[in-house]
């Protein structure tokens, strides 16, 4: 195995989650393709990122929200912590830990995020 390549997030609506990932995120969109009735791949990824991720409806042991804990690292918190602000995003404060400093957001279905900045020193 050589990389983590696509993490599934369980969505109630593909297009509001799209838009949400693609404009408070700043996500790129990499497919959104027809994939069967009322369903599309809509797979994301953060602009200077090689994971992505897919907003899926499909999968029914994966209720909306239910994902927790997924980290997006920054060179700079408090800059993207106050960019993602302006952008509407509801964010909890920057607080510092022993291996850097982070704030935690919630997509509009629930599914959990840190931000996250490591220290140097970690």
């Amino acid at each position: 195995m050589s990389r983590i390549a696509i993490i599934s997030i369980p969505v109630t609506d593909q297009q509001r989650s799209k838009q949400f990932y693609s404009k408070v995120l700043g996500f790129k969109v990499i497919r959104d393709n027809p994939m069967g009735p009322n369903q599309q791949w809509i797979q994301l990824a953060p602009s200077e990122g090689t994971a992505t991720v897919t907003l899926v409806t499909w999968f029914e042991k994966m209720p909306p929200g239910c994902v927790k804990g997924i980290v997006l690292e920054t060179s700079n918190i408090r800059e993207e912590h106050e960019k993602l602000r302006s952008r509407g995003l509801i964010l909890s404060e920057i607080e510092a830990a022993l291996w850097g400093t982070y704030a935690t957001f919630e997509d509009p279905d629930g599914n959990g995020w840190v931000l996250q900045e490591t220290s140097v020193n970690a």
